[in-house]
């Protein structure tokens, strides 16, 4: 995975369309449809199960161009969510009692209005999650930020492929790992990942080629005590991410002629225990453009709720979105394979 990354929308790539990369996952023959998968264990049709997580995706502007990105985000984006469309988020929250937030991106902090968001959402009384690339932390118009995190309570789940440089620069770009250290000790330094603080720091890794993540525990453990060993960097937990077919990774699962036995193995691998816990089941996720969709994932490949009476967060119902059916298709092997895969980790 060597050279320079464009985003697939500044390539004019096909599969910058999600019609393109939905065409090419439905003609790669596989065992069987992940319909099929669900029946046995009785999860078809998959439903939802309740509202636990109001995921908004701010934006798709970031500082960096990461090889495995699923939002195809970088510098040369320009989708932003607008305060309008953040105020109907908090609309939604006012009139329902869902209890987390989790912002997303893009690099969600290079949204003008990303400060505001939150402190809206903690003056509600939510618990909020903010998914940093780390990096961000240390441009100039960033720098305050593990010191506005800490004062808002702001749980952060952050990416780092890997311990060592060489396995997160090739993924995400030269020099990141060193910036994304330099990041984590300012964390550490205004209390995050440090015992009895009550500020989480999440680090997220995902595989760098076209393989599924190895046993998050034991991952956990070796990470914590090389951190510590070689950075002097504490943080709370590591969740164990599998790369998802779509975007970026589909991009590169296709030139490296990896497509059909990486979905050959997501397929062999599924799990009914980690698809009866997939976070779709538990969330709704709000697109830059307040568009809803069951996950980040479905928000790429712009396949909406199927609860058309409350598509877009203006017309949000609780009640309807909570008994939805799930929108699947094959990229939901992804989410299912050996012990699962979800924002929050593990799911079997």
């Amino acid at each position: 995975m060597a050279g320079r990354v464009l985003t697939l929308s500044q390539a004019r790539s096909p599969l910058s369309s999600a019609a393109e990369q939905l065409r090419i996952l439905g003609r790669i023959p596989v065992a069987r449809v992940f319909d099929d998968a669900l029946a046995p264990a009785g999860l078809s049709p998959l439903l939802a199960r309740t509202i636990d997580v109001l995921q908004i995706n701010v934006g798709k502007v970031c500082n960096q161009t990461c090889r495995h990105c699923h939002v195809d985000a970088g510098p040369d984006r320009r989708e932003s969510m607008s305060r309008e469309t953040m105020a109907l988020c908090l609309r939604a929250l006012d009139a329902s009692s869902i209890p987390t937030v989790d912002i997303t991106g893009g690099a969600p902090e290079m949204n003008p209005d990303f400060r505001w968001l939150v402190r809206e959402c903690v003056l509600r009384g939510r618990h909020v999650i903010d998914r940093c690339n780390l990096t961000i932390l240390l441009t100039p118009s960033h720098a305050d930020l593990p010191a506005f995190f800490a004062a808002h309570r702001v749980e952060l789940i952050c990416s780092l492929p890997h311990y060592r440089a060489p396995g997160t620069d090739a993924q995400r770009g030269a020099g990141v790992f060193e910036k994304s250290v330099a990041a984590l000790r300012r964390l550490n330094a205004v209390g995050y990942g440090m015992p009895g603080s009550g500020l989480r720091l999440v680090l997220v890794t995902n595989p760098v080629g076209a393989f599924l993540p190895g046993g998050q525990a034991s991952l956990e453990a070796e990470w914590k005590k090389e951190m510590l060993r070689r950075y002097d960097v504490r943080f709370d937990a590591l969740f164990c991410l599998t790369n998802m077919p779509i975007s970026r990774y589909l991009d590169w699962l296709i030139e490296s002629g990896n497509l059909e036995g990486y979905m050959a193995r997501l397929v062999t691998a599924f799990n009914p225990a980690a698809a009866a816990g997939v976070m779709c089941r538990s969330m709704v996720s709000v697109g830059w453009d307040g568009r809803l969709f069951d996950c980040d994932f479905n928000q790429m490949l712009e396949l909406e709720v199927s609860e058309r009476r409350a598509a877009h967060i203006r017309d949000f119902s609780a009640s309807l979105l909570a008994e939805r059916e799930i929108v699947v298709g094959p990229h939901c092997f992804g989410c299912t394979a050996g012990a699962g895969s979800s924002c929050g980790g593990i799911t079997a």
